[in-house]
């Protein structure tokens, strides 16, 4: 596995050296001595699928507030996806900004998402499923999440977004959350 540090310290794009032949490819997509090589140590309580149906599809951008801060490996199983990481830790000199990446199906790239981050992503074609490694496990009562166009964050979604939920269109700005995010909370 390559790791490469975005420009958002600790938030890593991470591609998997597929073992190819004529049978077709044999990948790991995780390895817990590799990741701690790079000084990170995910605990990864849960797997989850997201499946989309039509392109333009926005989700997010959610996370999970304290006690319960989330990390997540996303990688796509199935078309394409812009995927997006803000940077919600308190202090931290690249609070409030973004990193995005297209993760495609047919591509061997992943993205790494420390604790302190919301996520979020759009859709780039029909048809998209996504695999999420989550730790910890999900808890309903600690869900936030904040608005997808918030200008302070100014997100640079590649298509006008065709489908979202209601809970995603009335999610507060980041100005506005009035939720604790313990370690993450604005500075």
């Amino acid at each position: 596995m390559k790791f490469s540090e975005t420009p958002l310290p600790g938030c890593y794009v991470v591609e998997a050296s597929p073992h190819r032949d004529e049978r077709g490819f044999f990948v790991r997509t995780f390895c817990a001595d590799e990741f701690a090589d790079q000084g990170l140590h995910p605990r990864f309580a849960q797997t989850s699928v997201s499946s989309s149906v039509h392109c333009g599809t926005l989700r997010g951008l959610h996370f999970q507030a304290a006690p319960a801060l989330e990390e997540k490996l996303v990688r796509c199983d199935r078309g394409g996806i812009f995927d997006v990481a803000v940077d919600l830790r308190g202090g931290a000199p690249t609070f409030g900004c973004w990193y995005g990446i297209e993760l495609w199906a047919d591509g061997d790239q992943q993205l790494y998402i420390p604790k302190g981050f919301a996520h979020g992503f759009q859709t780039l074609s029909d048809d998209v499923r996504m695999t999420y490694q989550i730790g910890p496990a999900f808890q309903s009562e600690l869900a936030a999440g904040i608005r997808w166009d918030d200008p302070d964050i100014a997100v640079a979604w590649p298509l006008a977004p065709a489908h979202q939920s209601e809970r995603d269109l009335a999610l507060p700005r980041l100005a506005d959350l009035s939720i604790d995010l313990g370690e993450v909370r604005a500075c």
